[in-house]
């Protein structure tokens, strides 16, 4: 009897724990950047960042990583497209000072779009570029 539920138990944690590793990739992509970009004022230089994101909702919050170091963090709104990205891409702006400001991020694979929001609203990506 004891074993039986000792063998339950051990089950129960490994399915628990199983699920929260695939779930934590879910969340996470990468995307190589090919110019000089900003995001809520952070300049990102040209190179492969990880993407990850935090929530549920329309609304989530994105961390971009250049290895372990946390680059920028932002929010934006998650929307669903129909069919599945082809590969990693992004979409840029340019700004009144000619700069560029990234606007989306398309993870390969995903029918997510991530729009980033600037001042509390989303922008249409104008330029998208991909790597």
């Amino acid at each position: 009897m004891k074993l039986s539920r000792i063998s339950i138990t051990l089950l129960g944690v490994a399915l628990l724990s199983s699920s929260g590793a695939i779930a934590g990739d879910v969340n996470k992509g990468s995307v190589q950047i090919a110019e000089k970009l900003t995001v809520e004022g952070k300049r990102l230089n040209p190179g492969r960042y990880t993407v990850e994101w935090d929530g549920a909702g329309p609304t989530v919050q994105v961390t971009l990583l250049q290895g372990k170091e946390t680059v920028a963090t932002f929010p934006a709104h998650i929307t669903e497209q129909a069919a599945k990205n082809t590969a990693d891409a992004y979409g840029s702006i340019e700004q009144p000072d000619g700069s560029r400001s990234l606007t989306a991020i398309y993870l390969a694979g995903k029918r997510a779009v991530l729009e980033v929001q600037q001042n509390g609203t989303s922008q249409e990506s104008s330029s998208p570029g991909s790597k």
